[in-house]
């Protein structure tokens, strides 16, 4: 018998674009967020929610490169930073106070493989951006999301959860020499579980959360790492030329918006999907850029993360 992380056949694929896997669908009178929705594929994610008629806020660290991002493309800036507690505060609380109900969240924001750095609070970056950030995010707006009757959040995750599970003994490196890649695999993990506990909780409210992982594309989000690096890893060869297993931007952003609102995931949720279809379990020592590794989807390790979460951020979703 098969489970819920089973393959659909959706009828589309890795090569597949943000309009394409919106399918002509009108998304008037849906209300959207989408975290880091100015640069890379969040801003492609942003533009075609827009397009298909959504009403779209981009909350941005950095409001001069947002604005500059979305000239002209009818979509509202807030300022936020996931790493800033009060900011996550002052963004939810406005939006709130101008919106009755949120469709589509899309935690979307997020780092990669930087130096070890640490929020105020002292924790690690990449975990405290990446998850914390967003789960604060997501129980401030539960209020709009439960409204919605139908919302869906998405968490972008990676093919990078296979570096590392959430280290529940020392999530925060305090223990461990910091190793960037295992900081980045651990935080992916997170927001698979994430989307995995969060569904758990959501459905009986009809809130449905999804991770997804959107394929190798090569952005922004690469920015700490030298091209040698790069090279030796395989996703570019020496004159540049990117492996041909990356996809362009639209393409990168086809499975966050299949996700956000296709029909064909209706009843569904706390599943990990890829190349705009819920992917299949990969088993540890496999080979290939797809599947997920059960300790991404495990709903035990998905309870654990929610408790920690709640501990050190003291949030959690409102009644």
């Amino acid at each position: 018998m098969s489970g819920p992380q089973t393959p659909i056949g959706s009828g589309f694929g890795m090569r597949t674009t943000g309009d394409e896997a919106l399918a002509g669908r009108d998304l008037s009178g849906k209300v959207a967020i989408v975290t880091g929705g100015y640069s890379g594929i969040g801003l492609e994610t942003a533009k075609a929610l827009a397009r298909a008629g959504a009403r779209v806020t981009v909350p941005a660290r950095s409001l001069d490169k947002a604005r500059a991002a979305l000239d002209g493309a009818g979509i509202a800036i807030t300022e936020l930073d996931l790493m800033a507690p009060d900011s996550i505060e002052r963004f939810a609380s406005g939006w709130l106070s101008a919106h009755s109900k949120l469709d589509i969240l899309i935690c979307n924001a997020a780092i990669m493989a930087n130096p070890l750095t640490r929020d105020a609070r002292g924790f690690e970056s990449q975990f405290a951006t990446n998850h914390l950030g967003h789960f604060e995010l997501i129980c401030r707006l539960w209020p709009a999301l439960a409204k919605a009757q139908g919302a869906r959040v998405v968490c972008l995750s990676s093919i990078g959860h296979r570096l590392s599970p959430v280290d529940f003994d020392d999530w925060n490196f305090e223990r461990r020499p910091y190793e960037k890649w295992s900081a980045y695999g651990q935080a992916k993990t997170a927001n698979s579980l994430c989307a995995v506990g969060l569904d758990a909780r959501g459905k009986a409210a009809g809130v449905r959360a999804f991770a997804v992982h959107p394929g190798g594309i090569m952005t922004d989000l690469q920015r700490h790492l030298p091209r040698e690096e790069q090279i030796a890893m395989g996703w570019m060869d020496e004159a540049g030329n990117l492996n041909e297993m990356f996809k362009t931007v639209p393409q990168g952003a086809a499975t966050t918006v299949w996700a956000a609102t296709s029909p064909q995931l209706d009843g569904m949720g706390g599943v990990y999907c890829e190349d705009c279809d819920i992917a299949a379990i990969s088993e540890p020592g496999s080979k290939g850029w797809s599947g997920v590794r059960r300790h991404a989807i495990d709903p035990d390790a998905a309870e654990q993360l929610w408790a920690l979460s709640q501990r050190l951020t003291g949030a959690a979703l409102a009644p």
